[in-house]
Protein backbone atom coordinates (compact mmCIF):
# COMPACT_ATOMS: atom_id res chain seq x y z
CA UNK A 1 0.00 0.00 0.00
CA UNK A 2 1.18 3.44 -0.68
CA UNK A 3 -0.06 7.11 -0.58
CA UNK A 4 0.71 10.19 -2.87
CA UNK A 5 4.11 10.44 -4.08
CA UNK A 6 4.52 6.87 -2.89
CA UNK A 7 4.62 7.19 0.81
CA UNK A 8 4.76 3.54 2.05
CA UNK A 9 1.82 2.92 4.07
CA UNK A 10 3.70 0.02 5.87
CA UNK A 11 5.66 1.86 8.77
CA UNK A 12 8.02 -0.78 9.76
CA UNK A 13 10.00 -3.44 7.61
CA UNK A 14 13.49 -5.43 7.38
CA UNK A 15 15.88 -3.84 4.93
CA UNK A 16 17.55 -5.39 1.36
CA UNK A 17 19.97 -6.66 3.73
CA UNK A 18 17.51 -9.28 5.73
CA UNK A 19 18.57 -7.62 8.93
CA UNK A 20 18.45 -4.23 9.40
CA UNK A 21 14.96 -2.75 10.72
CA UNK A 22 13.68 0.42 8.75
CA UNK A 23 10.85 2.66 10.31
CA UNK A 24 9.23 6.00 9.75
CA UNK A 25 11.18 8.88 11.71
CA UNK A 26 7.46 9.95 12.79
CA UNK A 27 9.18 12.88 15.08
CA UNK A 28 10.08 14.90 12.04
CA UNK A 29 6.49 15.20 10.51
CA UNK A 30 4.47 16.30 9.21
CA UNK A 31 6.96 18.43 7.77
CA UNK A 32 10.10 15.98 6.44
CA UNK A 33 9.65 12.64 5.65
CA UNK A 34 12.49 10.33 6.46
CA UNK A 35 13.22 6.95 7.48
CA UNK A 36 15.46 6.04 10.30
CA UNK A 37 17.57 2.72 10.10
CA UNK A 38 17.45 0.31 13.40
CA UNK A 39 20.73 -1.67 13.31
CA UNK A 40 20.58 -2.99 17.24
CA UNK A 41 18.21 -3.87 19.88
CA UNK A 42 19.60 0.14 22.11
CA UNK A 43 18.44 1.48 18.33
CA UNK A 44 14.67 0.27 18.77
CA UNK A 45 14.89 1.34 21.98
CA UNK A 46 15.56 4.62 22.03
CA UNK A 47 13.23 5.08 19.21
CA UNK A 48 10.60 3.61 20.72
CA UNK A 49 11.67 6.03 23.96
CA UNK A 50 11.80 9.21 21.75
CA UNK A 51 8.55 8.72 19.80
CA UNK A 52 10.31 7.95 16.22
CA UNK A 53 8.27 5.39 16.61
CA UNK A 54 4.67 5.52 19.23
CA UNK A 55 1.52 4.07 18.62
CA UNK A 56 0.64 1.12 20.94
CA UNK A 57 0.20 -1.87 18.02
CA UNK A 58 3.74 -0.06 16.67
CA UNK A 59 5.58 0.07 19.88
CA UNK A 60 4.64 -3.67 19.70
CA UNK A 61 6.22 -4.44 16.70
CA UNK A 62 9.15 -2.81 17.03
CA UNK A 63 9.66 -4.41 20.60
CA UNK A 64 9.68 -7.04 18.41
CA UNK A 65 12.26 -6.70 15.86
CA UNK A 66 14.24 -5.13 18.99
CA UNK A 67 14.69 -8.10 20.20
CA UNK A 68 15.29 -9.80 16.86
CA UNK A 69 18.10 -7.15 16.33
CA UNK A 70 19.69 -8.18 19.61
CA UNK A 71 19.50 -11.91 18.96
CA UNK A 72 21.38 -11.94 16.01
CA UNK A 73 24.24 -10.40 17.80
CA UNK A 74 23.77 -12.63 20.57
CA UNK A 75 21.46 -15.17 21.16
CA UNK A 76 22.74 -16.08 24.53
CA UNK A 77 19.96 -16.86 27.42
CA UNK A 78 21.58 -13.88 29.23
CA UNK A 79 20.47 -11.85 25.97
CA UNK A 80 17.28 -12.64 25.58
CA UNK A 81 16.70 -11.57 29.64
CA UNK A 82 18.55 -8.32 29.17
CA UNK A 83 16.77 -7.62 26.17
CA UNK A 84 13.45 -8.23 27.67
CA UNK A 85 14.27 -5.80 30.54
CA UNK A 86 15.59 -3.01 28.31
CA UNK A 87 12.85 -3.18 26.21
CA UNK A 88 10.33 -3.15 28.95
CA UNK A 89 12.00 -0.31 30.42
CA UNK A 90 11.29 1.97 27.11
CA UNK A 91 7.65 2.88 27.98
CA UNK A 92 4.85 2.13 30.55
CA UNK A 93 1.33 2.56 29.21
CA UNK A 94 0.72 0.54 25.92
CA UNK A 95 0.63 -2.79 26.65
CA UNK A 96 0.92 -4.17 23.51
CA UNK A 97 4.75 -3.67 24.18
CA UNK A 98 4.53 -6.52 27.38
CA UNK A 99 2.40 -8.60 24.62
CA UNK A 100 4.81 -8.84 21.73
CA UNK A 101 7.90 -9.01 24.02
CA UNK A 102 5.95 -12.11 26.19
CA UNK A 103 5.03 -13.40 22.18
CA UNK A 104 9.11 -13.18 21.11
CA UNK A 105 9.90 -14.86 24.30
CA UNK A 106 7.50 -18.16 24.01
CA UNK A 107 9.57 -18.88 20.65
CA UNK A 108 12.90 -18.03 21.49
CA UNK A 109 13.17 -19.25 24.85
CA UNK A 110 12.97 -23.05 24.42
CA UNK A 111 15.64 -23.16 21.51
CA UNK A 112 18.63 -23.82 20.62
CA UNK A 113 21.15 -20.50 20.74
CA UNK A 114 21.72 -20.96 17.28
CA UNK A 115 18.39 -20.89 16.19
CA UNK A 116 16.76 -17.95 18.26
CA UNK A 117 18.11 -15.18 15.52
CA UNK A 118 16.06 -16.40 12.64
CA UNK A 119 12.97 -17.74 14.75
CA UNK A 120 12.97 -14.01 16.02
CA UNK A 121 12.44 -12.58 12.41
CA UNK A 122 9.98 -14.82 11.58
CA UNK A 123 8.33 -14.00 14.77
CA UNK A 124 8.65 -10.36 14.49
CA UNK A 125 7.39 -10.35 10.99
CA UNK A 126 4.32 -12.62 12.26
CA UNK A 127 3.41 -9.86 14.65
CA UNK A 128 3.61 -6.97 11.91
CA UNK A 129 1.72 -9.09 9.29
CA UNK A 130 -1.24 -10.23 12.23
CA UNK A 131 -1.32 -6.15 13.32
CA UNK A 132 -2.00 -5.48 9.88
CA UNK A 133 -4.40 -7.60 9.02
CA UNK A 134 -6.72 -6.91 12.78
CA UNK A 135 -6.37 -3.17 12.02
CA UNK A 136 -7.89 -4.09 8.56
CA UNK A 137 -10.63 -6.44 10.27
CA UNK A 138 -11.34 -3.42 12.69
CA UNK A 139 -11.61 -1.61 9.36
CA UNK A 140 -14.60 -3.18 8.26
CA UNK A 141 -16.19 -3.56 11.06
CA UNK A 142 -16.02 0.21 12.15
CA UNK A 143 -17.69 0.53 8.44
CA UNK A 144 -20.86 -1.04 9.20
CA UNK A 145 -21.21 1.73 12.17
CA UNK A 146 -20.56 4.47 9.75
CA UNK A 147 -22.70 3.17 7.22
CA UNK A 148 -25.57 2.77 9.44
CA UNK A 149 -24.90 6.58 10.21
CA UNK A 150 -25.06 7.15 6.70
CA UNK A 151 -28.14 5.24 6.04
CA UNK A 152 -29.79 6.41 8.81
CA UNK A 153 -29.07 9.98 7.29
CA UNK A 154 -30.92 9.22 4.19
CA UNK A 155 -27.04 9.17 2.12
CA UNK A 156 -27.40 12.98 2.69
CA UNK A 157 -24.52 15.14 3.51
CA UNK A 158 -21.89 13.64 4.92
CA UNK A 159 -20.45 11.99 8.03
CA UNK A 160 -18.54 14.12 10.18
CA UNK A 161 -16.06 12.30 12.77
CA UNK A 162 -14.27 13.43 15.47
CA UNK A 163 -10.37 11.56 16.86
CA UNK A 164 -8.04 12.52 18.71
CA UNK A 165 -4.05 11.90 18.96
CA UNK A 166 -2.93 9.57 16.50
CA UNK A 167 -4.22 6.04 15.88
CA UNK A 168 -3.86 6.27 12.40
CA UNK A 169 -1.28 3.91 10.37
CA UNK A 170 1.51 5.83 11.82
CA UNK A 171 0.52 4.31 15.20
CA UNK A 172 0.22 0.49 13.47
CA UNK A 173 1.68 -1.06 10.96
CA UNK A 174 -0.83 -0.35 8.46
CA UNK A 175 -5.18 1.12 8.43
CA UNK A 176 -4.75 2.45 11.96
CA UNK A 177 -6.95 1.42 14.35
CA UNK A 178 -9.53 4.85 14.88
CA UNK A 179 -9.22 5.41 11.39
CA UNK A 180 -9.38 2.13 9.54
CA UNK A 181 -13.02 2.47 9.67
CA UNK A 182 -12.46 6.11 7.97
CA UNK A 183 -10.64 4.98 5.28
CA UNK A 184 -12.53 2.03 4.45
CA UNK A 185 -15.63 4.48 4.59
CA UNK A 186 -13.74 7.24 2.06
CA UNK A 187 -12.78 4.16 -0.10
CA UNK A 188 -16.60 2.95 -0.45
CA UNK A 189 -17.58 6.70 -1.97
CA UNK A 190 -19.11 7.62 1.97
CA UNK A 191 -18.31 10.95 1.95
CA UNK A 192 -17.03 11.50 5.41
CA UNK A 193 -14.77 13.84 7.28
CA UNK A 194 -12.89 14.53 10.39
CA UNK A 195 -12.65 16.73 12.69
CA UNK A 196 -8.78 17.00 14.14
CA UNK A 197 -7.98 18.11 17.28
CA UNK A 198 -4.70 18.92 17.71
CA UNK A 199 -4.17 17.11 20.87
CA UNK A 200 -1.72 18.81 22.95
CA UNK A 201 1.44 18.62 24.11
CA UNK A 202 3.12 16.59 21.22
CA UNK A 203 0.41 17.65 18.48
CA UNK A 204 0.18 14.43 17.37
CA UNK A 205 -3.21 15.16 15.81
CA UNK A 206 -2.40 18.02 13.84
CA UNK A 207 1.07 16.85 12.69
CA UNK A 208 0.69 13.34 12.51
CA UNK A 209 -3.40 12.53 11.69
CA UNK A 210 -3.68 15.74 9.55
CA UNK A 211 -0.99 14.25 7.32
CA UNK A 212 -1.66 11.09 7.06
CA UNK A 213 -5.48 11.70 6.34
CA UNK A 214 -4.31 14.27 3.42
CA UNK A 215 -2.05 11.75 1.85
CA UNK A 216 -5.07 9.24 1.80
CA UNK A 217 -7.52 12.36 0.34
CA UNK A 218 -10.07 12.29 3.35
CA UNK A 219 -11.57 15.42 3.93
CA UNK A 220 -10.39 16.85 7.31
CA UNK A 221 -10.58 20.08 9.77
CA UNK A 222 -7.69 20.80 12.00
CA UNK A 223 -9.40 21.77 15.71
CA UNK A 224 -7.99 22.80 18.51
CA UNK A 225 -8.43 20.47 21.74
CA UNK A 226 -10.90 22.41 23.44
CA UNK A 227 -13.14 22.96 20.32
CA UNK A 228 -15.01 19.37 20.27
CA UNK A 229 -17.50 20.16 23.04
CA UNK A 230 -18.43 23.24 21.01
CA UNK A 231 -18.80 21.24 17.83
CA UNK A 232 -20.90 18.62 19.73
CA UNK A 233 -23.24 20.86 20.60
CA UNK A 234 -24.16 22.30 17.65
CA UNK A 235 -24.51 18.85 16.08
CA UNK A 236 -21.40 19.21 14.12
CA UNK A 237 -20.28 15.50 15.03
CA UNK A 238 -21.82 12.33 14.35
CA UNK A 239 -19.73 10.09 16.14
CA UNK A 240 -16.14 9.71 17.97
CA UNK A 241 -13.55 7.39 17.11
CA UNK A 242 -10.48 6.91 19.10
CA UNK A 243 -7.40 4.93 19.75
CA UNK A 244 -6.33 3.04 22.98
CA UNK A 245 -3.13 2.51 24.15
CA UNK A 246 -4.41 -0.27 26.89
CA UNK A 247 -8.07 -1.25 28.05
CA UNK A 248 -9.30 -3.44 30.44
CA UNK A 249 -10.74 -6.73 30.64
CA UNK A 250 -14.18 -4.55 32.04
CA UNK A 251 -13.97 -2.38 28.66
CA UNK A 252 -12.02 0.88 30.41
CA UNK A 253 -10.26 2.93 27.55
CA UNK A 254 -6.49 4.31 28.33
CA UNK A 255 -5.49 6.59 26.03
CA UNK A 256 -3.62 9.93 25.00
CA UNK A 257 -4.33 12.78 27.44
CA UNK A 258 -7.36 13.97 26.88
CA UNK A 259 -9.79 11.78 25.56
CA UNK A 260 -11.66 11.56 28.69
CA UNK A 261 -12.58 14.94 28.03
CA UNK A 262 -14.15 14.07 25.14
CA UNK A 263 -16.19 11.18 26.00
CA UNK A 264 -18.09 13.05 28.46
CA UNK A 265 -18.82 16.03 25.50
CA UNK A 266 -20.18 13.04 23.36
CA UNK A 267 -22.13 11.59 26.56
CA UNK A 268 -23.75 14.92 27.31
CA UNK A 269 -24.48 15.94 23.86
CA UNK A 270 -25.86 12.14 22.88
CA UNK A 271 -22.95 11.31 20.61
CA UNK A 272 -21.39 7.80 19.99
CA UNK A 273 -18.40 7.41 21.38
CA UNK A 274 -15.98 4.03 20.01
CA UNK A 275 -12.83 2.93 20.77
CA UNK A 276 -10.96 1.00 17.91
CA UNK A 277 -8.17 -1.18 19.13
CA UNK A 278 -6.57 -4.76 18.19
CA UNK A 279 -7.21 -7.75 20.77
CA UNK A 280 -3.30 -7.51 21.97
CA UNK A 281 -4.12 -3.65 22.87
CA UNK A 282 -6.41 -5.62 25.74
CA UNK A 283 -5.26 -5.93 29.42
CA UNK A 284 -7.24 -9.32 30.84
CA UNK A 285 -5.55 -9.49 33.68
CA UNK A 286 -6.90 -5.96 35.29
CA UNK A 287 -10.44 -4.58 35.53
CA UNK A 288 -10.53 -1.30 37.28
CA UNK A 289 -8.35 1.18 34.46
CA UNK A 290 -8.47 4.08 36.66
CA UNK A 291 -6.65 2.35 39.73
CA UNK A 292 -4.60 0.32 37.59
CA UNK A 293 -3.41 1.52 34.49
CA UNK A 294 0.13 2.73 34.41
CA UNK A 295 0.19 6.60 33.41
CA UNK A 296 3.56 7.60 31.44
CA UNK A 297 4.55 11.20 32.86
CA UNK A 298 6.74 12.28 30.06
CA UNK A 299 9.46 15.34 30.02
CA UNK A 300 7.61 18.99 30.90
CA UNK A 301 9.64 20.45 27.95
CA UNK A 302 6.92 18.70 25.94
CA UNK A 303 4.71 21.38 27.47
CA UNK A 304 6.47 24.15 27.56
CA UNK A 305 8.02 24.08 23.95
CA UNK A 306 6.40 23.39 20.66
CA UNK A 307 7.98 22.70 17.28
CA UNK A 308 7.14 23.97 14.25
CA UNK A 309 8.50 25.00 10.69
CA UNK A 310 10.01 28.71 10.36
CA UNK A 311 9.65 30.43 7.14
CA UNK A 312 13.03 29.68 6.16
CA UNK A 313 11.80 25.56 5.88
CA UNK A 314 13.78 24.56 8.96
CA UNK A 315 12.19 23.13 11.69
CA UNK A 316 12.46 25.13 15.16
CA UNK A 317 11.57 24.76 18.75
CA UNK A 318 10.45 27.40 20.77
CA UNK A 319 8.95 28.07 24.61
CA UNK A 320 5.92 28.62 24.95
CA UNK A 321 5.75 29.45 28.74
CA UNK A 322 7.98 31.63 31.16
CA UNK A 323 11.21 29.94 31.54
CA UNK A 324 10.59 29.54 35.61
CA UNK A 325 7.11 28.32 35.23
CA UNK A 326 7.29 24.38 36.11
CA UNK A 327 4.77 21.90 33.57
CA UNK A 328 3.44 18.69 34.32
CA UNK A 329 3.11 15.92 31.47
CA UNK A 330 0.97 13.38 32.44
CA UNK A 331 0.65 11.48 29.03
CA UNK A 332 -2.51 9.20 29.32
CA UNK A 333 -6.05 9.47 30.70
CA UNK A 334 -8.50 6.57 31.68
CA UNK A 335 -12.05 7.47 29.71
CA UNK A 336 -14.30 4.62 32.42
CA UNK A 337 -16.46 1.93 30.36
CA UNK A 338 -19.82 3.62 31.44
CA UNK A 339 -18.94 6.66 28.90
CA UNK A 340 -18.03 4.42 25.72
CA UNK A 341 -20.43 3.36 23.38
CA UNK A 342 -18.73 0.25 21.93
CA UNK A 343 -15.20 -1.33 21.62
CA UNK A 344 -14.29 -2.17 17.51
CA UNK A 345 -12.19 -5.07 17.94
CA UNK A 346 -10.69 -7.03 14.72
CA UNK A 347 -13.70 -9.64 15.59
CA UNK A 348 -16.12 -7.37 15.70
CA UNK A 349 -17.56 -4.34 18.08
CA UNK A 350 -18.34 -5.17 21.73
CA UNK A 351 -19.88 -3.79 24.47
CA UNK A 352 -17.42 -2.15 26.63
CA UNK A 353 -18.54 -4.45 29.59
CA UNK A 354 -16.40 -7.50 30.60
CA UNK A 355 -19.00 -9.83 29.54
CA UNK A 356 -19.38 -8.48 25.95
CA UNK A 357 -15.77 -8.26 25.63
CA UNK A 358 -15.01 -11.85 26.60
CA UNK A 359 -17.61 -13.33 24.90
CA UNK A 360 -15.24 -11.72 21.27
CA UNK A 361 -12.48 -13.42 22.78
CA UNK A 362 -13.00 -16.75 24.31
CA UNK A 363 -9.74 -18.22 23.29
CA UNK A 364 -7.97 -15.25 25.18
CA UNK A 365 -4.83 -15.97 27.32
CA UNK A 366 -3.80 -13.87 30.37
Amino acid sequence: MTGAGDTPKRTIWVDDDGRTVVVIDQTLLPHVFATEKLATLEDAAVAIETMVVRGAPLIGATAAYGMALGLAVDPSDEAVEGAVVRLLATRPTAVNLQWAIREMEDVVRPLPAHDRAQAAYAKAAEIADTDAAMCSAIGDHGLELIESLWEAKGQQGRIDVLTHCNAGWLATVEWGTATAPIYKAADAGIPVHVWVDETRPRNQGASLTAWELGQWGVPHTLIVDNAGGHLMQHGLVDLCIVGSDRTTASGDVGNKIGTYLKALAAKDNGIPFYAALPSSTIDWTIEDGIAEIPIERREPEEVTHITGQAPDGSLVQVRLSPSDTPAANDAFDVTPSRLVTGIITERGVAQADKESLASLFPDRTI
